[in-house]
């Protein structure tokens, strides 16, 4: 059993209802009806769309925690260096070649401890960030 509804439409689109009804050879009700239920009813290009709009933000959220992660990774990179920078003595001239010489060999061992690293999947800012705490009193103001 159907139920009644009444409706007040705008003459032109009463009109385009009219003429759409008798060009179909139905009645205006099942017209209407059929209107009302297409935009009622999520068809499969609403799906799709409800899909991809999700996946869109899943994708958004990953690029953010990225360039979280980047920021924090360039930042941490510039303070050591500066800090390496600003405390690293000069090495006299007599003492080059084995400066030169240890930190060829330090930089292997490096080398070989990242390639291990990256292989099994630690990543030592993974292990760091679970210890950092922000105090946000303590973050310089701009």
């Amino acid at each position: 059993m159907k139920s009644r509804l009444s409706v007040y439409l705008d003459p032109a689109l009463m009109r385009q209802l009219a003429e759409l009804a008798e060009l179909k050879k139905k009645s205006m009700s099942l017209v209407a009806e059929t209107a009302i239920m297409s935009l009622l009813t999520p068809d499969e290009a609403d799906r799709r769309e409800a899909a991809v709009v999700r996946r869109l933000d899943r994708l958004t959220r990953q690029v953010e925690r990225l360039e979280r992660d980047l920021a924090i990774s360039v930042e941490a990179m510039a303070l050591f260096i500066r800090y390496w920078l600003m405390i690293t003595p000069s090495v006299p001239n007599d003492f080059q070649a084995v400066a030169q010489a240890k930190g060829r060999e330090r930089f292997a061992s490096f080398l070989q401890m990242l390639g291990q690293r990256l292989a099994t999947g630690q990543r030592v800012f993974q292990e760091v960030s679970g210890d950092i705490t922000f105090d946000e009193s303590a973050r310089p103001q701009k």
